[in-house]
């Protein structure tokens, strides 16, 4: 499969290009190619998932995460690097969202987990989506909004079940995906949609996640890598590659995660787990244990793609959820 997809070394504008989106250059005419449609389910059966990893979006997605991955590593979340008007109004749209978990507190009920109130909040965001990611949009792109908002609503939780995990995370990064590919994020801005937008985006869930109980949506408990994330411990791992002090092993002291995590977003998803869960680190987290033994940073990256395919994008209970539209379609990789 891994011949179908740019190399982790391709940039984002190749990544596009490949996708079937216009270059960088085109600027404002990059939504000529698209035809914008709300995104809907594909995946019914099982047997669908050979069209899935066939698929324009799955060589889009994986490409995406995969320049990402390349363009982050070695590199600290406190480094320098431009922060577009795209990224500003991006943390905008996750303040606005933040703001609402503040306006809509938790209601006395006595189920401990999965607090009603999350539907409330959720309701408000169903409904304000489109014209929150308009105003991200440039005004010329804004028949995309709908297609992309969809995106943003999936990523989330689930308002019926309260619910929270790797599918939810995947359509986030499917929506900066798509901002990619209409150009309104551009490869200048690779480390800013990981260290100011995604970073945001944990920060905005894990509040949700206290906030409202969450329950972790098919949850492998211990067994898992975490109940909720996935994607900030490949490129969490990618930023530690090389370092001069930090090896894998280090990552379960507590004293080394409490002097470091402001740098590295591997650790700051280690210290939210110390947080949340009590006893012996390799009881409640067992997966991450067992990485602790790997020797290099490299070998935890690579490990941890391999592991992300396997345990989420080949998974049918995940991509049955996933969306597709005009900008990440369901149709083949062309030849």
């Amino acid at each position: 499969m891994l011949s179908n997809l740019p190399l982790p070394s391709t940039n984002m504008a190749e990544t596009e290009q490949q996708a079937g989106a216009s270059s960088e250059d085109d600027g404002p005419a990059v939504h000529a190619s698209f035809n914008f449609q709300l995104p809907k389910k594909e995946i019914s059966m099982v047997t669908d998932m050979g069209k899935w990893k066939r698929s324009q979006a799955y060589a889009a997605y994986m490409g995406f995460i995969l320049s990402l991955n390349e363009a982050v590593k070695g590199k600290k979340l406190t480094c320098e690097y431009p922060c577009s008007e795209t990224v500003n109004k991006l943390l905008l749209l996750l303040g606005t969202l933040d703001r609402w978990i503040d306006e809509t507190p938790p209601m006395d009920q006595p189920s401990r987990f999965g607090n009603k109130a999350y539907r409330t909040w959720y309701a408000k965001l169903d409904q304000e989506a489109d014209t929150l990611v308009s105003a991200v949009l440039p005004s010329d792109l804004s028949a995309a909004a709908p297609e992309i908002a969809v995106y943003l609503k999936e990523a989330v939780g689930n308002s019926t079940r309260i619910d929270y995990g790797t599918g939810h995370e995947a359509a986030f990064a499917a929506f900066l995906c798509c901002l990619c590919k209409v150009g309104a994020l551009r490869m200048e801005d690779q480390l800013a949609i990981i260290f100011k937008v995604f970073d945001r985006y944990l920060q905005l869930m894990r509040k949700l996640q206290k906030t409202y109980r969450m329950e972790p949506a098919g949850s492998q408990g211990v067994w898992g890598l975490d109940d909720f994330q996935f994607l900030p411990f490949i490129w969490g791992s990618s930023q530690l590659i090389d370092h001069p002090t930090l090896e894998p092993r280090h990552f379960v002291e507590e004293k080394m995660v409490n002097e470091h995590h402001q740098d590295y977003m591997f650790l700051e998803c280690i210290k939210f787990i110390n947080e949340m869960k009590t006893g012996p680190f390799a009881e409640h987290s067992n997966q991450l244990w067992n990485i602790s033994a790997v020797p290099t940073w490299a070998k935890v990256n690579q490990g941890l793609i391999r592991m992300y395919k396997a345990e989420c994008l080949e998974k049918f209970p995940v991509i049955q959820h996933f969306k597709f539209g005009s900008l990440l379609s369901i149709q083949p990789v062309k030849p």
